[in-house]
């Protein structure tokens, strides 16, 4: 029997969708999901098999205008994300239309002259009424000539198993790129750093909306079959440290045992994790952070 195996690169703004749709498609949590904008930082890669063809997604960061050297290493691997696909899907908002970032993104996909064929997600679909959604999408399809147009809810999953059977008759016919049960390519590691970093994001939201980083510095298994994970949150002030700890140490008490339970159920066993706070005012400029998370800080300039 054929088998078909192909880079999907998912575009769109910040909160489109991506990561969400990411995690439906494979069926695990694979991509961190929060309401904040940039939380996806790395180009994490979920494998979703469908019949005989392996769909592996890039999940690359939201494009925004850059501002910070982390923010154009992250657009840099955005695009570098999409040149490399392919297939090219772009989620665009149905309740926010064609918006001055999605014309850009647009405008980018021109002139870089993508050959890939690229796709058109129109995501959060339940949000508006129909007659808005056929505008849209004939907007849209004036505006640039897509492949193909879904009209979909990645949270809900309407329209999902459309667009997923299109993705697995559309990829190259080949041997597939990784084993059946293989999720993501990313280390358990760094897995394990993201689903913390989720927690802190989502908890610390107002707070500190980029300025920590989550590491794995030890993941030890053990005879029992369980595993001991010694993760360290770095952020970049004294100040930082005592929100993250929270008073009596009940916020970081709180995220350790979201994390846990997320990692525990990821991985099917069960998780000692241990967190620890420091300070390390540098670390937003240092090349190893960019790289632990799947970045080149040359991308950034």
């Amino acid at each position: 029997m054929t088998t078909r195996a192909g880079v999907i690169a998912l575009l769109g703004e910040p909160n489109a969708g991506k990561s969400t749709l990411l995690n439906r498609m494979v069926g695990a949590k694979v991509a961190i999901v929060t309401h904040k904008v940039q939380t996806t930082r790395s180009r994490i890669r979920g494998v979703a098999m469908a019949g005989q063809s392996q769909l592996v997604f890039v999940d690359t960061p939201g494009l925004f205008q850059p501002r910070r050297r982390l923010d154009r290493a992250m657009v840099a691997a955005a695009w570098s994300g999409a040149s490399d696909a392919d297939i090219v899907v772009l989620l665009v908002e149905a309740h926010r239309g064609l918006t001055d970032g999605v014309e850009t993104i647009l405008t980018t996909l021109e002139e870089r002259q993508i050959t890939a064929p690229v796709v058109l997600a129109i995501n959060k679909i339940d949000r508006v009424e129909a007659p808005v959604l056929l505008g849209l999408t004939k907007k849209l399809n004036d505006r640039y000539a897509f492949a193909e147009t879904f009209l979909i809810s990645a949270e809900k999953g309407h329209g999902v198993d459309d667009l997923k059977a299109w993705l697995a008759d559309a990829v190259p016919e080949g041997p597939w790129l990784y084993p059946e049960d293989q999720l993501a390519d990313l280390p358990l590691r760094m897995i394990a750093a993201e689903m913390t970093r989720e927690k802190l994001t989502l908890r610390l939201h107002q707070e500190l909306p980029y300025q920590l980083t989550v590491e794995t510095e030890n993941w030890e298994e053990r005879k029992d079959g369980s595993a001991r994970v010694d993760q360290v949150i770095y952020v970049i002030r004294d100040g930082h440290k005592g929100i993250v700890l929270g008073k009596k140490g009940e916020t970081i008490k709180a995220i350790s045992q979201a994390a846990r339970a997320d990692l525990e159920e990821f991985t099917g066993r069960k998780i000692h994790l241990f967190l620890q706070v420091k300070v390390r005012p540098g670390w937003l400029d240092e090349a190893e952070r960019y790289s632990e998370i799947g970045l080149d800080i040359r991308d950034g300039g």
